[in-house]
């Protein structure tokens, strides 16, 4: 059934009927994709389970707030001191900023700080439902009204409206992020096929996997209430790219050794896939299972990343093992050259390096993989430096944006947190106790006047520090702990510093559960795959240890070469689903092609020989992904840098040394023992000391 199923691609018409079925679903599958940003929701209140208290106080909140607004504060400063010209000049632009269109009310102030050097303005500005389309516009009119005739009075936008602004600047580098990524394929597919033509059939099928993926995940968003931002788009770009190219080197390397066994085309390509579908198909299956498992999320982020990068592997696969051996069926032998595969030429294992690694290995396993386990545990002691408790918005940026510096120059002359204050709403009978228990919190400047509409008061307290700096959410956290002691009240903490508070302890919160499930679904899978339950085992251990380590060496890299301010609450878990899964996914590579020799000449040469087979191309495999993560660096944006070096090194780390040494390493030592308690196991074969390279028992390679 399966050899069936593997020839229907590569058929002589079949072939044609592929490529058809392909142009026909990406006509309007283009068009689809092209309108994802439509149903982004960019907003982080959005992004927030129902039950966190600061989405209650949205809720509670609407009668006196609106809330498709964000304030935008505009800061004026000169060293030397403000003028009255100056103030001339800030109450001129508040007047015209009250005429700009997506501006709501009128804004509040001028108004001059105490040092006299600084005055602000808070001007609110309307969002559409993404949260962030058109902020950027608005701010762009804010910022040239007020830099108009400035004579060296300085000006920034910044609040959440600036932030926004600049995050919409930041994510609007997808396409560059996409050309980067297309190009990092193409330099390393040059590298590995020494072909000019062939890597533009991988690339062309990624494209049309990332294509169809976009397509998919903007019915869902639109129809069935997935979420999804521009967070998830530039991760989807480079796991569908990275992952998709995987899988066609894999196969690519398969057919090429095909086509020197057989001289139709045609058969060589559906043999290749009838050999490589079922481990191809495992990993991407492992890897989809994992990314699902973000569903059990209760940030709506992550838990739209989850199935979105699914979707993306997924559709990825298909492409790969349809679209892709079309192509290459199509185009025949000439599309290798100048490096044709002839019909009758052979291969060796001895041919490659990674033989000679494994000889290298063979002489003391033990001592290696020890040796090898040793130093990355040496390397994972260094996790305990990660700050990941979030970022506040100005620390988000790998560069200084607008809203950056003005909020470093607001918190010099205000209180940092003046024009984004935290709210609790309260029953209108408690407002009075409230407003005292409130102005008590010492990270508080001041309270404003309760507002009551109905049997609901709502109170603002000023901020004295930036709403998404540490000192604030520990704030907010005193503010809950005194409102909360007054019963009668019925008060509940919102506004943007609670919602930063909230989505990191929802982000801590799903670390905890879903980095065990993902554990055992994923060794599930394995155990399943090999019918064995040691070399599951093993396999997970040695994953985990390589996302350890890879977890250390960059909480070193961020806290002393690059000098970042933190790491997102998020980062762990998601770095954690992309290495384990990653991971896994090169370790099914090389133990389902170890197993395969395994079946005819034992363990031994099983492990020497399946590392020499398939250390070439899964090498180039591992550097396509941790290429198009490295990528993920040309946003300005610290959370992209942070996941995209992180998974970069920890995919080098894996396919160079865990994968081909500990792993190696660990099969030589453990033996027959490995396939416990499946029929490899209980077959008893002695090959501890048969010779590896035996002649005419050496399989064909994959790629060297």
């Amino acid at each position: 059934m399966l050899r069936t199923l593997a020839a229907l691609p590569s058929g002589r018409v079949a072939k044609w009927v592929v490529l058809a079925l392909w142009v026909a679903l990406l006509i309007p599958a283009l068009t689809l994709a092209g309108k994802l940003t439509d149903v982004q929701k960019n907003d982080s209140s959005a992004w927030l389970p129902a039950d966190a208290e600061s989405t209650q106080v949205v809720e509670r909140s609407e009668k006196f707030l609106r809330s498709d607004t964000m304030p935008a504060i505009v800061i004026y400063d000169r060293p030397t001191g403000v003028t009255s010209q100056d103030m001339a000049k800030a109450r001129a632009d508040a007047e015209a900023f009250a005429r700009t269109e997506k501006v709501v009310g009128r804004p509040q102030g001028p108004l001059k700080s105490k040092d006299g050097k600084a005055v602000q303005t808070v001007v609110q500005v309307q969002k559409d439902k993404t949260g962030w389309n058109g902020i950027n516009e608005v701010v762009g009119s804010l910022t040239d009204i007020g830099k108009k005739n400035a004579d060296g009075l300085g000006f920034h936008v910044t609040g959440p409206a600036g932030h926004a602004s600049d995050s919409v600047e930041a994510f609007g580098g997808g396409g560059s992020l996409t050309a980067i990524t297309a190009l990092v394929v193409v330099v390393i597919l040059l590298l590995t096929y020494r072909s000019p033509v062939l890597p533009l059939l991988p690339l062309l099928s990624a494209f049309g996997a990332l294509g169809a993926s976009e397509a998919v995940i903007y019915l869902l968003a639109k129809h069935a209430g997935l979420t999804v931002n521009s967070q998830t788009s530039f991760i989807l770009t480079v796991l569908v790219f990275g992952a998709a190219t995987d899988y066609a080197l894999l196969l690519t390397s398969r057919y090429r050794e095909e086509l020197r066994r057989h001289e139709d085309r045609h058969r060589a390509m559906a043999e290749a896939l009838h050999r490589c579908s079922p481990a191809i198909i495992a990993s991407a299956a492992t890897v989809a299972v994992s990314l699902t498992l973000l569903m059990l999320a209760t940030l709506r982020s992550t838990q739209g990343l989850g199935p979105a990068s699914a979707i993306g592997i997924v559709v990825g696969l298909l492409a790969m093992v349809t679209l892709m051996p079309a192509l290459l069926v199509i185009f025949g032998r000439w599309i290798f050259w100048p490096v044709r595969p002839v019909y009758g030429a052979t291969e060796t294992a001895r041919e490659g390096i990674w033989g000679r690694v494994g000889t290298a290995i063979s002489g003391r396993p033990r001592t290696v993989w020890i040796g090898t386990a040793v130093v990355l545990g040496a390397m994972a002691v260094a996790v305990v430096g990660l700050k990941a408790d979030g970022l506040s918005s100005k620390d988000q940026f790998t560069d200084k944006p607008q809203m950056a510096v003005g909020e470093e120059i607001q918190a010099r002359h205000f209180p940092a947190g003046s024009g984004d204050p935290v709210y609790v709403v309260t029953k209108a009978a408690s407002a009075g106790e409230v407003k005292t228990a409130l102005a008590g919190v010492p990270g508080v400047a001041d309270v404003s006047p309760p507002v009551v509409k109905g049997a609901d008061a709502l109170l603002a307290g000023e901020l004295k520090d930036a709403p998404s700096s540490a000192a604030a959410l520990d704030t907010v956290k005193q503010v809950r702990d005194v409102v909360h002691r007054i019963e009668a009240a019925d008060a509940q903490v919102g506004g943007n510093a609670a919602i930063t508070l909230d989505t990191r302890d929802a982000a801590g919160r799903d670390s905890k559960v879903i980095i065990p499930i993902v554990l055992a679904v994923v060794f599930l899978i394995l155990a399943l795959l090999l019918r064995a339950i040691v070399a599951p085992l093993l396999l997970m251990a040695t994953v985990v240890l390589s996302f350890a380590a890879a977890l250390g060496v960059s909480s070193l890299m961020f806290n002393h070469v690059f000098h970042f301010a933190g790491a997102d609450a998020s980062f762990p878990l998601l770095a954690f689903v992309f290495l384990v899964a990653l991971g896994v996914d090169y370790n099914i590579f090389l133990v389902t092609r170890v197993r395969e020799i395994t079946v005819e000449q034992g363990t031994r040469r099983g492990a020497l020989l399946g590392l020499s087979a398939t250390g070439g191309v899964i090498t180039s495999a591992g550097l396509v992904l941790a290429g198009t993560f490295a990528a993920m660096a040309s946003l300005p944006l610290l959370f992209a840098a942070e996941l995209g070096f992180t998974v970069a090194f920890g995919v080098l780390l894996d396919t160079m040394i865990v994968r081909s040494v500990l792993v190696t390493a660990l099969t030589l030592d453990v033996g027959r023992w490995m396939w416990w308690p499946s029929k490899l196991f209980r077959r008893h074969d002695d090959d501890t000391t048969a010779p590896v390279n035996t002649p005419g028992l050496e399989p064909a390679l994959e790629g060297s």
